[in-house]
């Protein structure tokens, strides 16, 4: 029986082909899915494609001879969605006393070094230290995490596997070219490696060996590369030195929260005539096109953000992240804190709220487009609409006091 069973599954394949080897395949998968076993299958799948992408095999083996399915990483991986802090709670920690401070002893240890970067690359020092300090808190934590395991589960696993397959591609590409060796390739549980953080396609497209030994080494104790890199990353985007991310002022009474709009753009004189001023009063320094942005709504700190904003937003997109990264290269500089408040009552909607919040708003007509819990320019939107239907200050902020007016809304 067992014999006529296995010429009549050869007969099928025979006929079937490619068709039937692909759906076994696809068997197969389903039932080790989220093991390691099932890991160790799809490594031997990606080896033949690494190496027709010109991998040598020696480099291929002895990354990936080690690497084991990490539930960690995949859990790490789900999990993402439910951190939240307000925008005042992350800056606390991101511009402490403390972080301020070994910023400024980082900065005069590497200075004659960023000088020599910002004189190449057009980049401000301290926001290339302000970078540096967030992503691993001036070298002190890069992150002890695989790199090639932590890629290799995250591919596997399917989510976002041609995301994660091209960035351990890139992995082993920085591997072929010798700048580092798979025990030295550590970083977050994302992929994210060395003292700021670069993905490996970052790397392989903008990291630079400033120290002149033929490698690009992000990792070891010498943070100069990785602070070139940073460089080269944000100068690649459009960075203008000497041109501030981002500026705090005050709106007048009366102020019209429509105004406060990326998409808005006005010079600092135009912005002036409309009665917005810089925390002293006096007219904001003209830079160039600049937005009002208020991420804290209309009781919280004011801001005139330029073009940096958005380069900075290349490296991460939140805007707090953005404002991080600002005000603690700012403070570094020597410049004061935030002089406005904050509404200090609100706290940050978890994700299921974001989710309820656009879901409501979508049904009463005003449609966020998405449901996915992201709070960005489609949802300020809809949430400004509302205001204004229901004789609100329109500032687009999703609180937990406007999810309590939806939710009573008819």
């Amino acid at each position: 029986m067992k014999q006529a069973r296995a010429w009549v599954l050869a007969a099928v394949f025979a006929m079937a082909g490619q068709t039937a080897l692909a759906a076994d395949q696809v068997t197969l998968e389903a039932s080790v899915a989220g093991t390691d076993a099932g890991l160790q299958t799809w490594i031997t799948g990606f080896r033949a494609r690494a190496l027709a992408a010109e991998i040598s095999a020696d480099v291929f083996d002895a990354a990936l001879k080690n690497v084991r399915y990490s539930e960690e990483v995949l859990r790490r991986d789900r999990n993402q969605s439910e951190f939240t802090k307000t925008i005042w709670e992350y800056l606390t920690t991101a511009t402490s006393d403390l972080r301020i401070s070994n910023g400024e002893k980082a900065l005069a240890k590497q200075r004659a070094a960023l000088e020599q970067i910002e004189a190449k690359y057009g980049v401000d020092k301290e926001v290339v230290v302000a970078i540096w300090g967030l992503e691993s808190a001036y070298g002190t934590f890069k992150g002890s995490d695989s790199v090639i395991t932590s890629l290799a589960s995250l591919a596997y696993d399917g989510r976002r596997r041609a995301f994660f397959e091209a960035e351990l591609m890139d992995a082993l590409r920085i591997l072929e070219a010798g700048d580092t060796n798979p025990d030295q390739m550590t970083g977050s549980w994302a992929g994210a490696m060395g003292h700021t953080q670069f993905m490996p396609s970052s790397f392989q497209l903008y990291a630079v060996d400033f120290t002149g030994d033929d490698k690009r080494d992000i990792w070891g104790d010498d943070p100069r590369d990785a602070l070139a890199s940073t460089a080269a990353y944000l100068r690649h985007f459009g960075w203008t030195l000497d041109q501030p991310w981002g500026v705090e002022v005050r709106l007048p009474d009366g102020f019209d929260y429509l105004l406060a709009d990326r998409d808005v753009t006005k010079s600092s004189v135009e912005w002036a005539a409309l009665g917005v001023a810089g925390v002293n009063g006096s007219v904001v320094a003209e830079h160039g096109p600049a937005s009002i942005l208020l991420p804290g709504g209309a009781e919280g700190a004011a801001f005139m953000i330029f073009s940096n904003f958005e380069v900075i937003e290349r490296y991460n997109t939140a805007d707090a992240y953005v404002i991080g990264i600002g005000h603690l290269s700012d403070r570094i500089a020597g410049d004061g804190p935030i002089q406005q408040g904050w509404p200090l009552q609100d706290r940050a909607l978890t994700f299921d709220e974001r989710i309820e919040l656009q879901t409501r708003l979508t049904a009463l007509g005003f449609d966020t487009v998405k449901i996915d819990a992201k709070i960005g320019p489609l949802t300020i939107n809809a949430v400004r609409d509302f205001q204004l239907a229901k004789g609100l200050v329109p500032d687009g902020y999703a609180s937990p006091r406007l999810l309590e007016r939806v939710r009573s809304a008819r």
